[in-house]
């Protein structure tokens, strides 16, 4: 939460009309492994402008499945990353895409985009009809990324249409009749 805000809901409800999945040439699409703890840390610091633990977020939480935490690399540096999650008290059908985050230097070039994308066919592969995630107002560009994607804001507090407003405002491509 910022600034005692509840986290933005946004939900795309059918996973079966998902683009191509093309992974940029230069860069490689993989899984976690043990040693990526460090980097996932740097990508997701500067992402969210504050430090979060891995093992807090991602490596303790039932059930750790390192398949669903995807990096975009580059010269086997990771520079996006994204996770196919799920929560579990919710719809089993229902993927939660979770810590999405690319480091700025290589902004623009459409990295946000592919990492959720694979994220998000990660997610049909493993038979989940819809995906959700949470996020905060100040993430816009991720918000764009998310738009683009086929997610729609989920109106759960009494703030919310105010606050998409808001972006809507910032984001020329997002349409009011969206909220």
């Amino acid at each position: 939460m910022r600034n005692g805000n509840s986290k933005l809901v946004m939900r795309r409800d059918s996973l079966t009309d998902l683009p191509q999945l093309k992974i940029p040439e230069g860069y490689s699409l993989r899984s976690f492994q043990p040693s990526d703890v460090t980097e996932w840390e740097n990508v997701i610091r500067i992402s969210f402008a504050r430090e979060i633990a891995f093992g807090d977020k991602i490596g303790f939480q039932p059930p750790f499945q390192p398949e669903k935490i995807l990096f975009l690399c580059h010269q086997d540096m990771i520079v996006a990353t994204a996770v196919a999650w799920e929560k579990e008290d919710s719809d089993p059908r229902c993927g939660y895409l979770h810590m999405v985050g690319a480091l700025p230097g290589y902004s623009g070039q459409g990295l946000g985009y592919t990492i959720v994308l694979a994220a998000l066919h990660r997610m049909r592969e493993e038979g989940k009809r819809q995906a959700v995630l949470e996020t905060d107002d100040f993430r816009l560009a991720a918000i764009r990324v998310y738009y683009k994607l086929g997610f729609l804001p989920v109106l759960l507090d009494r703030d919310h249409r105010d606050r998409w407003a808001i972006i809507s405002n910032q984001l020329p491509t997002v349409s009011r009749r969206d909220l």
